[in-house]
């Protein structure tokens, strides 16, 4: 058994920013990781950080604009600690050697991107997230901080209390990629899940195929809450062919869209009369698609993203990275013609449960980044403030996990308080189904000790969730016969893809859960059919599967039950945002396989004013 005071699940840019900061606080602090750190999905993000730093700028603008994006259903603590602590963390990594674009007197360049009043988004060219990667990981290097490459998280090892809010989170469970090996490590103080997005629930995604909603379904099998799973955030700029992510950098440098007659749609038809292109990313994903079905699009599938016309040197300059991902995924040179671009899916808004400091309703567990929601996107994420929440709530749940005392919390976890419960009648009972032996093996929330008797120490717990882990994937590999993860996943994608989509509707959405019943019912025959136990990647992505079929049902129980178009969310029977019933959070706890729907209102005081919700146009 491992141990050390802090682990951090995942190298990726929340990862490495908690874990810099739990190793600042005097804590012993170790990363695990399934990629290398570098080589996380954090290195796809192109467009850049949002942060106050101009005096014609202010924190504050920064907030209202954030809040306005989530079409209201972002909580104001969590909005106003991200614009506070921004400059900050800005500034930090500006010292420890971000290669941030430079105007010509020196200081850091900023541009606009969707959604902003002020253009504060602060760059790296087109490549960003790329460059915060390397920058912290050499911090982390530079410290010495423990990396556990290639070591993939499974589980957790939790106490097994009757409730989540009385549990704690002892450690993981973790399966050597290289030796085949399932080991435990024991967290003295805390566990940090920095997992990323699950991007590949659905077919076109701008995720890496490492996306897989590893955190999420864990903490969930836990007793997690996940909150607001509906609101999934479609680019409107990524590459028909692939997927491959089209910065919105492109636009906020002058960059415009155009349909098969030619016509800058976003003024022409009216979709965001004063900001077009710079219109929020749901606004302008749903405009695409609206000329594409009206029969505007290019071969009923795209339209055009063209560039040109801001010159050679500029582009070279700020969007090189572009030019290289148009020509070698599309064939296409941006220097002399535009690019095709259709909506894909890029970012899950909701996530698992947690305070300002990053802690959920279990003692000892958190969580930041993608796979965590303290709410601050709420229904839709503007662009530019993904690598902001990543590096101050990464932050803030590194040091809180190492003991320091950040205050007390204004957003309240777990299933208490102020909640409703959800009284939809649903097509199917979600959550688990009868499996068969060691496969039911929750090992999260049921550790137990050799005897059988409930475990209560630490050391007992994580054994025995590793005991646990290690028969259910025995169980898989000794089948010989059966269904392949890659038949189960391509379904769920497909129906994911076809019914839980930009575009949603009552019976599409019944359809996505009766087919996901189905697919956990075929899950229960799943095998591996590579025999070894070194590099196995077959072995990897069967659990990953699991991940995502948990997740996809959660994100599509969001969808059926919030009746109202918010943000990213849109339904063809609601075609209204309806404050006086759907200002609140949607949160799913699991219970042991039986997934439980429930609310809690959003938190729209902030620390001098109340956001008072308004009609959201650009």
């Amino acid at each position: 058994m491992y141990e050390h005071d802090v682990l951090v699940v995942g190298g990726g840019g929340a990862g490495l920013r908690a874990a810099i900061a739990a190793h600042e606080e005097g804590a012993d602090v170790a990363i695990v990781t399934k990629l290398h750190p570098v080589r996380s999905h954090t290195g796809a993000a192109e467009g850049g950080i949002n942060a106050a730093l101009r005096d014609a700028d202010s924190w504050e603008d920064h907030a209202y604009d954030t809040m306005k994006g989530s079409d209201y259903l972002g909580d104001a603590p969590a909005i106003e600690t991200l614009a506070q602590d921004a400059p900050g963390e800005v500034f930090q990594i500006e010292h420890w050697g971000m290669p941030f674009s430079r105007e010509e007197d020196g200081r850091v360049s900023q541009r606009p991107f969707g959604g902003l009043s002020f253009p504060r988004t602060t760059y790296a060219g087109a490549e960003t997230g790329h460059h915060l990667l390397h920058t912290m990981y050499e911090q982390v290097v530079k410290r010495g901080i423990q990396v556990y490459d290639e070591w993939f998280v499974t589980n957790l090892a939790v106490s097994d209390e009757e409730t989540p809010e009385d549990r704690t989170c002892h450690g993981i469970v973790a399966y050597d990629v290289q030796s085949g090996k399932i080991e435990g490590f024991k967290a003295r103080q805390g566990v940090i899940l920095a997992t990323g997005g699950p991007g590949q629930a659905f077919d076109h995604t701008t995720n890496a195929v490492a996306c897989t909603g590893d955190g999420y379904a864990m903490a969930y099998r836990a007793g997690v809450p996940l909150e607001d799973m509906e609101f999934v955030q479609f680019h409107p700029t990524t590459l028909p062919s692939t997927g491959v992510l089209i910065s919105e950098g492109v636009r906020g440098e002058g960059g415009i869209l155009y349909n098969a007659g030619g016509e800058r749609f976003m003024f022409e038809y009216g979709y965001a009369n004063n900001d077009g292109e710079l219109a929020s990313r749901d606004v302008v994903a749903r405009a695409e698609l609206t000329e594409v079905n009206n029969g505007r699009g290019f071969e009923d599938e795209y339209v055009m993203l063209d560039m040109r016309h801001l010159g050679e040197e500029r582009i070279i300059d700020r969007l090189e990275n572009i030019l290289h991902l148009a020509e070698d995924f599309e064939g296409v040179d941006g220097l002399k013609e535009p690019m095709p671009v259709k909506p894909g899916q890029h970012y899950e808004m909701g996530g698992i449960e947690t305070d300002e400091n990053g802690h959920t309703c279990i003692d000892g567990l958190y969580a930041a980044g993608e796979c965590a929601c303290v709410s601050v996107h709420g229904a839709n994420r503007l662009g530019g403030n993904a690598l902001p929440e990543l590096i101050v709530f990464g932050a803030r749940a590194g040091r809180h996990a190492a003991g320091a005392d950040l205050g007390e919390p204004k957003i309240e976890t777990g299933e208490r308080g102020d909640i409703e419960y959800d009284e939809t009648e649903l097509p199917y009972k979600p959550g688990e189904v009868d499996m068969e032996g060691p496969q039911t093996a929750a090992g999260a929330a049921k550790a137990r000790s050799d005897g059988g008797a409930v475990a209560t120490d630490s050391d007992s717990i994580v054994r025995g969730a590793v005991e646990s882990e290690r028969a259910r994937v025995d169980h898989m590999m000794e089948k010989d016969e059966g269904v392949q993860h890659s038949q189960i996943r391509a379904k769920l994608q497909k129906t994911m893809t076809q019914n839980v989509n930009v575009f949603r509707e009552e019976e599409g959405l019944k359809q996505a859960l009766r087919d996901i019943r189905e697919i956990r019912q075929a899950y229960q025959d799943v095998y591996v059919a590579d025999p070894s136990r070194t590099f196995n990647t077959d072995l990897q992505a069967t659990i990953e599967t699991r991940n995502l079929i948990d997740i996809a049902e959660t994100i599509t129980l969001g969808a059926l039950v919030r009746t109202e178009f918010r943000g990213a969310h849109w339904r063809a029977e609601h075609q209204e945002r309806k404050d006086e019933n759907w200002l609140k959070h949607t949160l799913i706890s699991w219970h042991e396989g039986n997934p439980t729907i429930y609310y809690r209102p959003t938190i729209l005081e902030g620390e001098d004013k109340k956001y008072e919700p308004k009609v959201r146009s650009y």
